[in-house]
């Protein structure tokens, strides 16, 4: 009989009082339970420790354990702090507004379970959009595009991505600092897995719900973005081309959804 590994969740947050709580019921609410979820707050200044806390204090046997990073602001340190914590044989990790599926863990656990993968990632459905169902499906499709383009550099998505503990740490001092935070710290792991001839993997059934908030950025602030994929690919020297494709797809649905969410906002705004 084979024995599953084991998972743990690491959840960066600042400021996520919003989302934090959401995030946290879909985590306890799994098939198969993490070995722990590590919350690891950054100089947050609203509520989200105390959001952290209050829900501890009501599911004690949750296995959740809320860190700090207070060294510096910035996902990187926080990231690094969570996972270089984890005791779990994969390291998942996901971002505060992830509202995990059901059978997340247990899908995960089933797709590092024969040894060869050391990291994965897989689809994610927006829950503030309309036609969750149809968008996951599109979102997918896209994806596994991505993987085919991709060559020997398939990606991995913060909001929805796992990694193999010996894998995490043996890249882990080869990651970039990102200090000025122009990167996708998500895209720099699976390129230096790459190139440490690590096999990452996508799963259709690894699903996540997530915000859809980045939309909601200015024009400038999106490109800004959307430039990330390319500051990333230029630090390491990378210039296929073809790993480019989402930042076209990204900035091409961009207008509508912009716009969709606006118009959306100010009905709410109406009706309140």
């Amino acid at each position: 009989m084979t024995v599953l590994p084991s998972v743990s969740i690491v959840v960066p947050a600042f400021n996520e009082e919003a989302v934090i709580a959401q995030c946290l019921d879909a985590v306890i609410h799994q098939t198969v339970p993490a070995v722990e979820v590590l919350v690891v707050d950054n100089r947050s200044t609203d509520a989200t420790r105390a959001v952290v806390e209050g829900f501890i204090a009501r599911h004690p046997d949750a296995g959740i354990r809320l860190l700090r990073q207070d060294d510096r602001q910035g996902l990187v340190p926080t990231r690094n702090l969570g996972m270089d914590a984890a005791i779990g044989d994969v390291l998942g990790r996901i971002d505060a507004d992830t509202a995990l599926k059901p059978d997340w863990v247990a899908q995960v656990s089933r797709v590092f379970a024969s040894g060869e993968i050391d990291a994965a990632s897989g689809p994610v459905e927006y829950y503030d959009l309309p036609l969750r169902a149809i968008g996951q499906q599109v979102d997918d499709a896209f994806r596994r595009l991505q993987v085919r383009l991709a060559g020997d550099f398939v990606f991995l998505f913060g909001s929805n991505m796992a990694v193999r503990a010996d894998a995490w740490r043996d890249v882990r001092e080869f990651l970039c600092d990102d200090e000025d935070d122009v990167m996708h710290e998500d895209l720099d792991i699976a390129v230096h897995l790459a190139l440490g001839g690590r096999r990452i993997a996508y799963s259709s059934h690894m699903v996540a719900a997530i915000g859809a908030r980045r939309l909601d950025d200015r024009p400038r602030d999106f490109r800004r973005y959307i430039d990330r994929f390319e500051n990333t690919y230029a630090a390491h020297d990378i210039r296929d081309v073809r790993l480019r494709a989402p930042m076209a797809v990204f900035l091409g649905v961009y207008p509508a959804l912009h716009m969709h969410r606006r118009v959306q906002a100010q009905l709410r705004a109406l009706r309140s």
